[in-house]
């Protein structure tokens, strides 16, 4: 039996082959490989083939018939002869099936410096007949779970993205996905397996249709598949190769994991993340003038805002949503001193100007639907569907690829613009089942599209978004600068939301704005410095009506902006370490960059007696902290003054709470006890900044 074994920063992945079938050895920290496999199993295999009971890395279904193939295609069952492995970067191997031509190489490496495992695969037809791929897996992670497996996800729906799920399977199948051709507000395709002595982490990097699968067996093995969904035709000579499967073994923490491989991702862009927007939107929706765009420049800059971002409503027909996309030049009546005099308007206020776009989609009245109406997608002799009174362009056709890469060109070109908002309001209905791969082709060349714009606009910072958090995924965090995780900016609405978000993605892609939306799920009231705090979790944004806000709103506002700018390296490029959750009293966020600290924290929950009763203070554990250290609490928290009322009903705050400058404690403490908070009425969220004496 020969043996490989991969080594990342601080883990190892061992696979043997066995026959023509490759299986799992051992994963876990480095050195678990020296010891016997708690793979393998023992035992006749009754009423199954041994790939059914085997933790094998991929098999097809000719070999793994019932309990879950990951490579299947019509009118056949495959099998297939192992032709060779070798070491590279990682490791690759190259398997056949005799009958069909079908070719498939497999992949696997670590991603430099990290613990992420990536694993891929391209399958080829060296056959003479086309075939149809009915399961099209990336690749299938094993898992042991003798006692059944936890299993931990993200689901939701719009204004509703990043809620947390777990489930216990004992046995059995668990499926999540999307098959609207785009990632879906559904489901994230993240999953989470839980034995009970570690944790395991699953994700696809892919933006279409998927799937990601878990299987419990009798034995005691928990086997995860990953991968597209929805048929892909393969023509003689040609091939097809699958999104990357990322998978991690972790002691506890499956999420520095993730923030780690992301910003490995981001790379130098990591270091211009995190610029201070306004966005438009909430104040005018459609109604963009350019004197009320001003207006609301002035307000944004003196409220310390880096970057002016203008929404929809700039184009020409666009004064609802039933007209104009698709018709990307700026509207001469509502800029009558020309649009480049606008942009320039904005910069000399000392910010950036940024817009938004949504470059894959076409009103029915517009002049791109009345000269390309066949761009759409359609299934011919069929009517078609409007989602928010706007069809899909087939980004998938070359002569559609060009259109958007040249309008996007232009508008950079012509504009000094330094933010792009990518919008996404609509999936994918008909279409044309006969295409090779629809769902392939669209993907491939919006990620064309990205890459193009990143390599010749790189200064341009894009920012991903679909409806909310429909397109929040691996693939489009390597390929933005921002991702924005729901429409619902309600504070605990939201705090919900990006606790989730952060479970899966790192701050520097999380985009979270201050507005005054009310709650939709969860309407009690929360002070403006909550707000504050919650978008300081990420990437801070302004999207309410500014303008209407109040001398004292203001002068809070722009506090609250010069303390996430002092502390946002921290933020965004520290470890992260979520305590509680907003289920319970303890709900924070702590960030540790070298021997700096910053805590955010919230009360998502009720008071204990406003003192009118006994209590003790909530308590947030820290971690990672040496425990001989001393810490001291630096900054001044920011007075709420007269905007932090917006009270609970029926209270009235007689103490501001908290625990100001001159807090000191060890290490020991703040990890054993943890960091002390007292809410009150007009007091429920703060930013601790904790410096090392």
């Amino acid at each position: 039996m020969s043996t490989w074994t991969l080594t990342g920063a601080t883990t190892e992945y061992t696979v043997a082959a066995r026959g023509d079938r490759l299986d799992l050895v051992t994963w876990g920290p480095i050195g678990v490989s020296d010891g016997p496999s708690p793979y393998d199993f023992h035992g006749r295999v009754q009423y199954m083939l041994p790939g059914d009971v085997a933790a094998t890395e991929y098999l097809p279904d000719g070999l793994r018939p019932f309990l879950g193939a990951d490579l299947s295609v019509a009118g056949q069952g495959l099998t297939w002869r192992l032709l060779s492995v070798t070491e590279d970067d990682g490791l690759t191997a190259t398997l056949a099936d005799d009958v069909t031509g079908i070719e498939v190489e497999l992949r696997w490496r670590f991603a430099a410096g990290t613990d992420v495992l990536e694993r891929w695969a391209t399958v080829s037809n060296r056959g003479d007949e086309t075939v149809e791929i009915t399961r099209l897996g990336s690749a299938a992670f094993c898992v042991p779970t003798p006692a059944g497996a936890t299993l931990h996800y993200l689901h939701g729906q719009w204004a509703q993205e990043f809620t947390t799920g777990s489930t216990t399977l004992v046995r059995g199948r668990f499926e999540i996905g999307s098959a609207q051709g785009v990632t879906g507000h559904q489901f994230s395709p993240y999953l989470a397996v839980d034995n009970g002595d570690a944790m395991y982490g699953f994700q696809l990097a892919w933006t279409g249709s998927w799937s990601i699968t878990a299987d419990v067996d009798a034995a005691g093995l928990t086997r995860v598949r990953a991968g597209r969904d929805g048929l892909v035709r393969l023509a003689p000579g040609s091939a097809v190769t699958t999104p990357i499967a990322l998978g991690v073994y972790a002691g506890d923490d499956l999420a520095r994991h993730w923030h780690a491989y992301e910003q490995a991702l981001a790379g130098e862009r990591l270091s211009t993340a995190g610029r201070v927007i306004y966005n438009s939107w909430e104040a005018t929706t459609f109604d963009v003038t350019a004197a009320g765009q001003l207006a609301l420049a002035d307000v944004a800059a003196g409220l310390g805002v880096e970057t002016f971002v203008v929404d929809d409503g700039w184009f020409v027909g666009r004064h609802d949503d039933t007209g104009g996309l698709g018709d990307w030049t700026p509207d001469p009546a509502k800029f009558p001193d020309g649009f480049d005099a606008f942009v320039a308007a904005i910069r000399g206020r000392g910010l950036e100007f940024g817009l938004w776009v949504e470059p894959e989609m076409v009103n029915p009245k517009s002049a791109l639907y009345a000269a390309h109406p066949e761009w759409v997608y359609q299934d011919s002799g069929r009517p078609r569907s409007t989602i928010r009174n706007q069809y899909l362009l087939n980004l998938g056709l070359d002569e559609v690829y060009e259109f958007v890469r040249d309008t996007l060109d232009r508008l950079l070109t012509d504009y000094p613009i330094g933010y792009l908002k990518w919008d996404f309001n609509r999936p994918r209905t008909e279409a044309d089942r006969s295409a090779a791969d629809l769902d392939g082709a669209h993907v491939r060349n919006l990620y064309r599209l990205l890459d193009h714009l990143r390599a010749a606009h790189p200064s341009v910072i894009v920012e991903g978004c679909a409806a909310g958090g429909a397109r929040a995924d691996i693939a489009m965090a390597a390929r933005t600068d921002v991702l924005w995780p729901s429409d619902n900016t309600a504070p605990l609405d939201r705090l919900r939301i990006q606790h989730g978000f952060l479970s899966a993605h790192a701050p520097h892609l999380m985009s979270s704005w201050v507005t005054d939306a009310p709650g939709m799920f969860d309407p009690r009231p929360r002070s403006l410095a909550f707000r504050f705090v919650l978008a300081s979790a990420g990437v801070l944004g302004i999207g309410a009506d500014i303008a209407r806000w109040s001398a004292e709103e203001r002068e809070q506002a722009a506090a609250w902006v010069a303390r996430y700018k002092q502390v946002r390296d921290v933020i965004l490029h520290g470890s992260v370490h979520r305590i509680g959750s907003p289920d319970q009293a303890r709900c924070a966020v702590q960030y540790s960059l070298g021997d700096r600290v910053v805590v955010l924290a919230w009360n998502p929950a009720g008071l204990d007696g406003s003192g009118g009763v006994p209590a003790r203070d909530v308590r947030l554990p820290l971690r990672d902290l040496p425990p001989n250290a001393r810490y001291r609490r630096v900054g001044t928290r920011i007075s709420t003054g007269a905007v932090a009322a917006r009270p609970y009903p029926g209270l009235t705050g007689q103490d501001t709470g908290g625990h100001g400058g001159g807090f000191e404690a060890s290490g020991r403490h703040l990890t054993s006890v943890g960091l002390p908070v007292r809410w009150t009425a007009v007091y429920d969220a703060d930013l601790f900044e904790l410096e090392r004496l």
